[in-house]
């Protein structure tokens, strides 16, 4: 997968460990943190198939307040996945499921 992509469309990928569930980080453009610099790009990564296809990739949101955001999500019929965690050198994490299912997250930078 990692070489497909990269071959494909020049992303930048890199492996994390276990303890982040063996997510691939993936880089679609210029980035301070693995925090797209270009405002409306994004950034991304694939998690490990586990039969789950909501586990299969994802999109991630840059927001300026994760807590707020959360509110937001929730008030308009999301579901949020989970607490959410600090990424050592990157920012606040979070995961929901919009109304229609899509696994989607956000992200606040440190």
């Amino acid at each position: 997968m990692v070489s497909f992509y990269s071959n494909v469309f020049g992303w930048q990928t890199q492996q994390l460990g276990p303890e982040m569930g063996n997510f691939v980080l993936v880089t679609t453009t210029e980035s301070s943190n693995n925090v797209p610099k270009q405002p409306g790009t994004i950034n991304g990564g694939f998690y490990q198939k586990t039969g789950d296809v909501s586990q299969t990739t994802t999109v991630t949101i840059q927001v300026n307040d994760l807590k707020e955001c959360m509110k937001k999500i929730e008030a308009a019929g999301g579901k949020l996945s989970g607490e959410p965690m600090d990424i050592p050198g990157v920012g606040w994490f979070a995961s929901f499921f919009d109304t229609e299912g899509n696994r989607v997250n956000i992200l606040q930078p440190h």
